[in-house]
C-alpha cells in the first residue's frame, strides 16, 4: 500500500571486503563539454526542497512493436551535474509498481556526498501510466474509503463484499482503459527507460532503484545489458517469485515485522502501559481489531484501515513510536480520535495513491500469471493466515483484482545475466516489503554483483536512510565503480541502525546526530511510500 509522493511539472519533446573495478571502457567519466547534446528541454522547477529541480518530458510509443503509433508522455526531473568530470546520467526509480520518481531526484542529488552528486545528471521519471505521465490510470476513485469490509472473510458474506470489490476494480480498469492496459507493465516500462535514455542523448545509463525498481533494473539489464553503465538495486524483489508468490512472502516477513514492534511496545511498558510480554500485547492489538471490526473508530477506522494504519510499521520502524502512541491511546483511554488521526496522516488514499494503486494492479496483473480460480486463493490464502495472520488477507485483497484482470498475462523475465559490469545491492535481513531471500537470488542471478547486507535491519529502502556503512559502499560504487568482494554470502555487512526510542523519551533526551538521521529517514519514507 503505497502513499504516493508528491509529483512536479514537465515540458515535453518529441522522441523518435577487497575492492573490484569496474572495466575501464564502463567506468571512464568523460568531459562535461564532450557530452552529447540532449534533446529534451528543460525547465526549471524546483521547490524549497530541492531548488535547483528542472522538469521536461518525452513522448514515447504506447506500444514498440508500432512506434508511429499512438504517443504517451512521461514526465522527467532532473538535477544537473556541476562537476567537471561528468559521469553521465544516473535514473532513479522508487518502487511500487506506481510510485512517482519526480521528487526521489531531488532526494538523491541532495543526500549523497556532493562531491559524488555533482558528477551525474540524476533524472527521476513517472513510469507510464504515473503522475504527471500522461495518460495518467485512475481506475476506480475512492476505491479505498473507509470503512471497507473486514478483510478476514470469516463469513461467506464478507468474502463475498471482499470479491465483489475486487471484480469492481478490475472490471472499472478494463472499461477505462481497455487501449492501455496491454501496455502497462514492466517490459514497457524498461522500453521507456532506454528511450530516456536516448533523448538525453546517453550511449549508458547508470540506474539506481529501490524496492520494485530493483526487478525494474534488472529487466533493463537483461533487455538491454550493453547499455548499463553502473546499476545499484536497494531492497530487492526476490525476481523468481512475481508476483503471486512473492506477495505470499511477504504476509509471513510482515507478520514477523508485526510481531518485532509489539516486542518493541513491551520492552517500553514503562511508557506505553500495555504490558510486557510481547504475545500478550500482540493479544491486546488484536482484540482492538476484532472491536473495531463491530465498531468502527470514529465510523472511519475499522478493522481492515487499523491495518493499512499499522502495516506501514512493517515498511519502517519510524512509524513505530506513533503507532504505539495511537494504540496505547486506544486501549488504555478508549481513545478512539488518535486511531481517526493516525488513518488520516498514514493510511488514507488520496488521488496520487489512487494513481498509484491503478498503475500497480496494472502491471501486476499483466506481468506473470495469477491464478484464475478464486479457490487457489481462498486456500492458499488461509493456509498463510494461520501461521501470519497479521496481513494475509489485506494483502489477498489488495492484490485480489488480479483475479478478474481483462488482459492476458505475459511470462515474467529471468533476469540472470552475465553480461554485466559489476553491479551492487543492498538488502537488509529482516526487510518485510521485500524479504531476505529477494536479495540473495538476485546476487547469484546477476553474475559479478555485490551484495551488501545490514544485519538485523527491518527497513525498506536502506541507501541514503541515515546508515553511513551502508552510504560508504554506495559512494564508493558512484564514485569509482568499486564494489566490495567477500567470501561468503554478503561481499559486506553492516550493523543496523538502533531501532526508535519512544517520542516522549527521545524529546527529552535525544541523541547526538539523531534527529539529523530520523529527517532523513523519514524523508526517504516518504518518497518511496509503502509498496513493493
Amino acid at each position: 500500500m503505497r502513499r504516493s509522493a508528491a509529483v512536479l511539472c514537465g515540458a515535453t519533446v518529441v522522441l523518435a571486503g577487497t575492492l573490484t573495478a569496474v572495466p575501464a571502457s564502463a567506468s571512464a567519466p568523460h568531459s562535461a563539454t564532450t557530452a552529447q547534446a540532449a534533446k529534451v528541454t528543460w525547465k526549471k522547477c524546483g521547490t524549497e526542497d530541492y531548488p535547483t529541480l528542472q522538469c521536461a518530458s518525452v513522448k514515447v510509443p504506447l506500444d514498440y512493436a508500432k512506434p508511429q503509433g499512438k504517443q504517451i508522455t512521461l514526465a522527467l526531473s532532473r538535477v544537473p551535474h556541476t562537476a567537471k568530470t561528468y559521469q553521465g546520467p544516473l535514473l532513479v526509480n522508487p518502487g511500487g509498481p506506481g510510485g512517482s520518481g519526480l521528487s526521489l531526484a531531488g532526494f538523491v542529488a541532495s543526500s549523497l556526498p556532493k562531491e559524488v552528486a555533482a558528477q551525474y545528471d540524476v533524472v527521476g521519471f513517472d513510469p507510464r501510466g504515473v503522475g504527471k505521465s500522461q495518460p495518467a490510470l485512475d481506475c476506480k476513485p475512492g476505491y479505498f474509503d473507509p470503512v471497507r469490509p473486514d478483510s478476514v472473510p470469516s463469513t461467506p458474506a464478507l468474502e463475498k463484499a471482499n470479491l465483489d470489490r475486487a471484480k469492481s476494480f478490475a472490471q472499472a480498469c478494463g472499461k477505462k482503459y481497455a487501449d492501455v492496459l496491454p501496455y502497462i507493465n514492466t517490459v514497457s516500462a524498461v522500453k521507456d527507460m532506454d528511450s530516456i535514455r536516448k533523448a538525453l542523448g546517453a550511449k549508458k545509463i547508470n540506474y539506481f532503484g529501490y524496492s520494485y525498481g530493483t526487478y525494474l533494473g534488472s529487466v533493463y539489464a537483461k533487455l538491454f545489458p550493453e547499455r548499463v553503465r553502473r546499476l545499484v538495486l536497494d531492497s530487492i524483489v526476490d525476481p523468481t517469485g512475481v508476483w503471486y508468490e512473492d506477495n505470499i512472502q511477504q504476509d509471513y516477513a510482515f507478520d514477523k515485522r508485526h510481531k518485532a514492534l509489539m516486542a518493541w511496545i513491551a520492552k517500553y511498558d514503562s511508557t506505553y502501559k500495555l504490558g510486557t510480554d510481547p504475545k500478550k500485547v500482540e493479544a491486546k492489538w488484536y482484540a482492538m481489531r476484532a472491536a473495531l471490526a463491530k465498531k468502527p473508530a470514529g465510523g472511519k477506522v475499522g478493522a481492515s484501515e487499523l491495518e493499512d494504519i499499522f502495516i506501514p510499521g512493517g515498511y519502517n520502524n519510524a512509524y513505530w513510536p506513533t503507532l504505539a502512541q495511537t494504540f496505547a491511546a486506544y486501549v488504555n483511554k478508549k481513545d478512539t480520535a488518535a486511531l481517526v488521526k493516525a488513518y488520516d496522516n498514514i493510511a488514507a488514499i488520496d488521488a496520487s495513491g489512487d494513481n498509484g494503486y491503478s498503475v500497480y494492479t496494472a502491471v501486476q496483473c499483466r506481468d506473470a500469471s495469477w491464478p484464475r480460480d478464486w479457490k487457489q486463493w481462498r486456500k492458499d490464502n488461509w493456509a498463510v493466515y494461520e501461521k501470519a495472520p497479521f496481513m494475509a488477507w489485506n494483502n489477498a485483497w489488495y492484490n485480489a483484482p488480479c483475479a478478474f484482470w481483462p488482459t492476458k498475462t505475459l511470462k515474467p523475465v529471468n533476469v540472470a545475466n552475465t553480461k554485466l559490469p559489476p553491479v551492487l545491492l543492498f538488502q537488509a535481513t529482516d526487510d518485510a516489503a521485500t524479504p531476505y531471500q529477494g536479495g540473495v537470488t538476485m546476487h547469484r542471478l546477476l553474475k559479478g554483483s555485490s551484495l551488501v547486507v545490514e544485519q538485523g535491519g527491518g527497513n525498506h529502502g536502506i541507501t541514503l536512510g541515515g546508515n553511513a556503512c551502508l552510504d560508504k559502499y554506495l559512494a564508493a560504487y558512484l564514485t569509482s565503480g568499486k564494489v566490495p568482494h567477500g567470501s561468503g554470502v554478503a561481499d559486506a555487512v553492516c550493523k543496523k541502525l538502533p531501532d526508535p526510542k519512544p517520542q516522549a523519551t527521545a524529546e527529552k533526551t535525544p541523541s547526538t546526530g539523531q534527529s539529523a538521521v530520523a529527517t532523513v529517514g523519514n524523508t526517504l519514507r516518504g518518497i518511496l511510500g509503502s509498496g513493493v
